[in-house]
């Protein structure tokens, strides 16, 4: 037992002094713009509700009756007796939100990714990943048994010779719709034309995507079906989403064909062997999607700062991922420096999370910058203001030689 502790105690220590070693921090108030963090009131700018609907109280309401109705949990798997009416519900609506036959919904994220991959592949498939896709899919790649390949980020030139190369059965061509930590979005039309022309099955997460992008909210898909681009479960046969991003809750949900659904329900294992969430969040996730489409004016709000922020970041010599999207990475490089960025902005009073390896590549340590429809003025102006420390950091690493 002791060896074991100390191989553990080892590791850590590593970890630690490579500036690595990751720290959680409580929240002591609702999920929302003005949070309390380990009892210190600060600004946050590093949430994933985009839209601002973790707090909406329409939202809060629907998951107070829901549980008033059908109780705290749901008791037992959906193929038990889990699975209960506002699940039946929120799938229907989750299948005409995306234009599907069938939705089926998952109690998290990473269960619907690996899930869905583990039961569509087995050994002789093949599946080619973006090498920046989430971590939930790159597992699910991997635990499948399938010829595992990844493709250089969003390079569909050097996926197209992959896949001409396999001599795999089933290919499954998978990518993030929008990156979560770059904010840039996959080339969703050359994506259906490669995969078309090599006879493989698409598969789009497009968590970061839902309720940011499309005039109602509709996602990546939405995106390019308005600007002409034919879209349907034909030629993206495997639609992904969240609910713990733009809809402001937690869980995710497959869409897609009947026979894909059906397959899911009868052969995927974290979805058989798992109880259903809980009813409530149904509940308040079924008047999150009536939101998401209903409320344009969250998105076009979200535009107008993205492209303020965009431009305050060029006059301050600060580099910027490209992206349209709420995820804004200012690449700082190096990992003290990011630390030290995210620790003058927490002395200002705002909130923002250095993201460093292994979540992101070495040489690319970030500070994750994500913005809310909820976001007020005044909130933004103490973002632009506290930057202004983070340039002044940024530049006294060059002059240290810490990056160039």
């Amino acid at each position: 037992m002791d060896s074991f502790r100390q191989s553990l105690r080892q590791r850590l220590a590593e970890h630690e002094k490579a500036s690595l070693l990751r720290q959680r921090r409580t929240l002591f108030s609702p999920q929302g713009t003005e949070i309390i963090l380990d009892g210190e009131h600060v600004t946050s700018f590093c949430s994933n509700d985009y839209l601002g609907l973790a707090g909406h109280p329409d939202v809060i309401d629907a998951y107070r009756q829901g549980v008033e109705d059908f109780g705290a949990g749901s008791g037992a798997s959906h193929l038990v007796s889990g699975h209960l009416a506002p699940h039946r519900a929120l799938e229907e609506e989750l299948a005409v939100f995306t234009g599907r036959s069938r939705a089926l919904v998952f109690s998290s994220g990473y269960m619907a990714n690996v899930g869905t991959l583990t039961t569509l592949l087995g050994k002789g498939d093949g599946v080619f990943e973006d090498r920046l896709n989430h971590a939930s899919l790159l597992d699910g790649g991997l635990f499948s048994g399938a010829v595992f390949k990844r493709y250089p980020h969003l390079d569909t030139s050097v996926l197209d010779k992959k896949l001409g190369e396999t001599g795999a059965g089933r290919k499954l061509l998978v990518s993030d719709g929008v990156f979560s930590m770059d904010g840039d979005t996959a080339p969703l039309p050359e994506l259906i034309q490669v995969a078309g022309k090599h006879d493989a099955v698409l598969m789009i997460d497009d968590a970061h995507g839902f309720g940011v992008l499309g005039e109602k909210g509709g996602g990546l898909v939405q995106h390019w079906q308005e600007q002409g681009i034919a879209i349907d479960e034909n030629n993206l046969q495997v639609l992904v989403g969240t609910f713990g991003k733009a809809f402001g809750g937690s869980g995710a949900f497959v869409a897609g064909s009947e026979e894909l659904i059906e397959t899911l329900i009868q052969f995927c294992r974290p979805y058989i062997y798992t109880t259903a969430m809980p009813p409530g969040m149904a509940e308040a996730l079924r008047v999150s999607l009536k939101l998401v489409q209903k409320d344009r004016w969250r998105r076009d709000y979200l535009r107008n700062m993205i492209g303020r922020f965009r431009r305050f970041c060029d006059e301050l010599g600060l580099t910027l991922l490209p992206s349209e999207t709420p995820i804004q990475a200012i690449v700082l490089e190096d990992v003290e420096t990011t630390l030290a960025a995210s620790r003058a902005l927490l002395e200002s009073g705002i909130y923002v999370s250095a993201i460093r390896p292994p979540t992101v590549p070495q040489g690319t340590s970030r500070l994750r910058v994500t913005f809310s429809a909820v976001h007020t003025e005044d909130q933004f102006s103490k973002l632009l203001n506290g930057l202004t420390r983070v340039a002044a950091i940024r530049e006294a690493a060059g002059q240290q030689g810490k990056w160039s």
